[in-house]
């Protein structure tokens, strides 16, 4: 993966999250009803994850400008969009959520993990990527 490619890369993850960030925020009642989930009475808590997404998307689009150095925004990323999903599986099997929230999962989570790995990799490999 080219440094261009890794640039274009976690701008789109910022653009993506600022917006997903954005809708959950502003319209944060769409969501459950796309997915057929019923309404939580605490929207509160929702529309702060949504703020904490679009936080993230900032964080892509600044790691953006200088991706191997700032491989521990990648990292961060990379891992809530492992956890994330392992999340919803818990629920799903437990039976708290609808298997129609997995859809959003591709775009949220599966779509980034093959870059978001590929510039860890890279940035191990050139010597940026120290975990002490």
């Amino acid at each position: 993966m080219t440094k261009n490619q890794m640039r274009t890369a976690l701008k789109a993850a910022g653009i993506y999250n600022l917006l997903w960030g954005a809708w959950v925020v502003l319209f944060p009642t769409q969501f459950f009803v796309l997915t057929g989930m019923e309404v939580p009475n605490q929207l509160m808590i929702w529309q702060g994850m949504g703020m904490v997404i679009g936080v993230y998307g900032l964080g892509y689009w600044w790691a953006a400008q200088n991706p191997l150095l700032h491989w521990p925004i990648v990292a961060v990323g990379l891992l809530g969009k492992i956890f994330g999903p392992l999340g919803f599986f818990m629920n799903y099997l437990s039976g708290k959520v609808p298997f129609s929230f997995f859809y959003t999962l591709i775009t949220n989570d599966f779509i980034w993990w093959i870059p978001f790995f590929l510039i860890l990799k890279t940035s191990y490999k050139e010597g940026q990527l120290k975990l002490i």
